[in-house]
C-alpha cells in the first residue's frame, strides 16, 4: 500500500508551498487508495512555537483535507538514536570531537568547501571509544564512501535521474554535539519507521535527498520513491518566502478573507500541476481521479500578487466560480462569521434567504459586507439622493415613482410574482418606463443602484423595512 507523509516544522505559519505539498500528498494518496501521514516534524527546540504549531493545524484543518495518522517526531527521538548507533556500529559513522564541529558544516574554506574534519574521520575505534568514554563530546557523523563510490543518484518521479558527485558531498551529522538527532537523521529514522513509500516534497530537499539516500542504504531499508514539486515563485522570479513576502504568504491570509477552503485548494493545485485535460474548475473528486505525478510540472509555478492586492486573479476567479456552486445551506453558514466579524446583525436563517441573491456577485466570502449589508442594518449608510433620480428623469419622476412604489408595496402581497405584477402596472400608470420605477425604489431600499434582483430584494427586506426606507427616500427628495 502508498504511504505518503507531509512533515512540516512548527517554526512558522503553514506556507501555500506548504499546503501545496499537503494537497498533492493528499491527492496521491487518495488517488491510489493509500495511507496519508501527518508528522509534525518538531525536534528543532530552540525555533519551534506553540502558535506555530496552532497555525500549522489551523491551517490544515481549514483545507478539509483529512489525514490517516498522526506522529510527532519528538516522542520518537529514542528510534532515531537507535537508528544513528545503528549505522554506527555497521561502520557507516564516526565521531567527531573537533571542538564547534557543527558548524563546520556550513562553513567554506578557501580550499574549496567543507567536506570532514581532517584526523576525525580515520580516528581508531579504541581513541574514540577512550574518548567518547570520558565524556568528550562529540558530533556522529556520516562517513560518505568517496573512495568507493563515485555518486549517488535519485531517480525522481519529476524530473528523472539527478546524479550528484560523493565528492561534493559533506561527512554531514547524525546527531548533534548535544544528543540531539539532525533533520537528516530523524526524517530518515521515521519515514523508514512509518514504511513511507513515496515521499513528495519541495524542489529545495532535493539537495538533501543525496544524503537520505546514504542514510537509507546504511539502515538496509528499501528506498521510498521521491517526487520533487517545482518552486512557487514571487512576481519578481523570487522564491516565495515567510520572511520576503510576509502573510501574503501564509494559508491563513487566504481563510480570513474569505476563500472556501476547496476554492484555495483548486487554485493551488494548478500551480505545479495540470489535469491531462487541461480543466481549470475542478470539484474535490474531481481532483482526486485526475491526479498523477505525471501532471506535475518541471518548471517553477508563479503566484501573481501586488503591494495592493495580495491575490492571484486566477485565485479569486477560481474561488467565485466555487462560491457560484456552493449550496445555499454551506454558503450561507460560511458567510454568517463575516458578516457577525463586520458588526453586521445576521443569523443563520436570513443569511440563507439572502445567500442565493448574491452568489453571484461575489468572489470572496467577505464580499458578503459590501455587497449584501444593507439586508441586515436597520438604518442605511448616507447616500446620494441624486442616485434616486431615474435615467432620462428627474427628481419629480423619483418622487413620483416611490410615492406609487409606497402605495403599492403597503397593499400588495409581498413575493416575487406578485411584487413584479404591481410595479409594472404602477409603472404603466404613472406612463414611465419600468427602469424608471424599479431605480428609485432600488435605491430607495438598498442604499446603491448596483444591487442583486430587485423583486427578491423587497421580498427578503419585508414589507416594514421597504416602507420605512422608501418614506426616507422621499424626505430626502423633499
Amino acid at each position: 500500500m502508498i504511504r505518503v507523509r507531509f512533515a512540516p516544522s512548527p517554526t512558522g505559519y503553514l506556507h501555500i508551498g506548504g499546503a501545496r505539498t499537503f494537497i498533492f500528498n493528499w491527492l496521491f494518496a487518495r488517488r491510489s487508495g493509500g495511507t496519508m501521514v501527518l508528522r509534525i516534524d518538531d525536534t528543532d527546540v530552540e525555533r519551534n512555537t506553540q502558535a506555530s504549531l496552532d497555525s500549522i493545524f489551523d491551517g490544515l484543518r481549514w483545507l478539509d483535507l483529512p489525514w490517516d495518522e498522526e506522529y510527532r517526531q519528538s516522542d520518537r527521538v529514542e528510534l532515531h538514536h537507535q537508528m544513528a548507533e545503528a549505522i554506527f556500529k555497521k561502520g557507516f559513522a564516526y565521531r567527531d570531537f573537533t571542538p564547534a564541529s557543527t558548524a563546520d558544516e556550513e562553513a567554506s574554506r578557501e580550499s574549496g568547501p567543507w567536506l570532514f574534519n581532517a584526523g576525525m574521520r580515520e580516528l581508531s575505534e579504541e581513541e574514540s571509544d577512550r574518548r567518547a568514554a570520558a565524556g568528550e563530546p562529540f558530533v556522529l557523523r556520516y562517513k560518505v564512501p568517496r573512495e568507493t563510490r563515485a555518486e549517488v543518484v535519485v531517480n525522481d518521479l519529476v524530473y528523472g535521474a539527478v546524479t550528484k558527485a560523493t565528492s561534493d558531498i559533506e561527512d554531514f551529522a547524525l546527531l548533534r554535539s548535544t544528543g540531539v538527532p539532525t533533520y537528516h537523521m530523524a526524517s530518515c529514522a521515521d519515514d523508514a519507521d512509518l514504511k513511507i513509500t513515496h515521499i513528495l516534497r519541495g524542489q529545495e530537499h532535493l539537495a538533501n535527498t543525496f544524503k537520505h539516500i546514504l542514510i537509507f542504504e546504511a539502515l538496509g531499508f528499501q528506498l521510498p520513491q521521491f517526487a520533487h514539486l517545482p518552486l512557487l515563485l514571487a512576481p519578481d522570479g523570487s522564491k516565495l518566502s515567510k520572511r520576503k513576502h510576509g502573510p501574503v504568504v501564509s494559508v491563513t491570509t487566504y481563510a480570513e478573507a474569505g476563500f472556501l477552503p476547496h476554492g484555495f485548494v483548486n487554485f493551488v493545485c494548478l500551480r505545479g500541476w495540470s489535469p491531462k485535460d487541461d480543466r481549470e474548475v475542478m470539484k474535490r473528486q474531481d481532483l482526486i481521479d485526475s491526479f498523477s505525478l505525471e501532471g506535475i510540472h518541471h518548471s517553477n509555478a508563479m503566484v501573481n500578487f501586488t503591494d495592493e492586492d495580495p491575490f492571484d486573479p486566477k485565485a479569486v476567479w477560481l474561488n467565485a466560480e466555487h462560491i457560484k456552486q456552493t449550496p445555499v445551506e454551506e454558503l450561507a453558514t460560511r458567510l454568517v462569521p463575516f458578516a457577525a466579524a463586520a458588526g453586521l446583525p445576521a443569523d443563520l436563517g436570513k443569511m440563507q434567504r439572502v445567500a442565493p441573491l448574491i452568489r453571484e456577485r461575489i468572489k470572496l466570502l467577505r464580499d458578503v459586507t459590501r455587497v449584501a449589508d444593507f439586508f441586515f442594518l436597520e438604518d442605511l449608510a448616507p447616500y446620494d439622493p441624486a442616485e434616486l433620480i431615474p435615467q432620462k428623469g428627474d427628481a419629480a419622476m423619483a418622487k413620483r415613482a416611490l410615492g406609487s412604489g409606497r402605495a403599492i408595496l403597503a397593499e400588495a402581497e409581498f413575493t416575487h410574482a406578485a411584487l413584479d405584477a404591481a410595479l409594472r402596472a404602477g409603472a404603466s400608470e404613472l406612463k414611465i418606463k419600468t427602469g424608471q420605477m424599479f431605480q428609485p425604489i432600488r435605491v430607495a431600499v438598498c442604499g446603491r443602484k448596483e444591487a442583486p434582483p430587485l423583486f427578491e430584494t423587497l421580498e427578503v427586506l419585508g414589507r416594514e423595512t421597504c416602507l420605512k426606507r422608501i418614506g426616507r427616500a422621499i424626505e430626502l427628495l423633499s
